[in-house]
């Protein structure tokens, strides 16, 4: 059985989907960060109240957008995921 990801491993899968696309809906994000859609529509929520999504409505679909702030978070976690990769620790 494989580990439980933490909190901040799925903020991090979720935001590099939407970086990786620039814009992302829910069924992309749904897919390539393996979540239920109740689990994501709390983390989305909590994302953009955070500042680190921005939400794009139209008319056909609601899509999302990591921020300047998101993108700090990422490059921050990034650099502990190396740290943590030199010591071989398990994030």
């Amino acid at each position: 059985m494989s580990a439980r990801r933490s909190k901040l491993r799925i903020i991090a899968d979720i935001l590099r989907v939407v970086e990786s696309e620039g814009e992302a809906n829910i069924s992309k994000i749904l897919l390539e960060a393996n979540l239920s859609y109740a689990r994501l529509t709390k983390y989305l929520g909590e994302l953009e109240s955070k500042g680190f999504l921005e939400r794009i409505a139209d008319e056909r679909e609601v899509k999302f957008r990591v921020t300047r702030k998101g993108q700090e978070f990422l490059r921050e976690f990034r650099r502990i995921e190396q740290l943590a990769e030199a010591f071989g620790i398990e994030l």
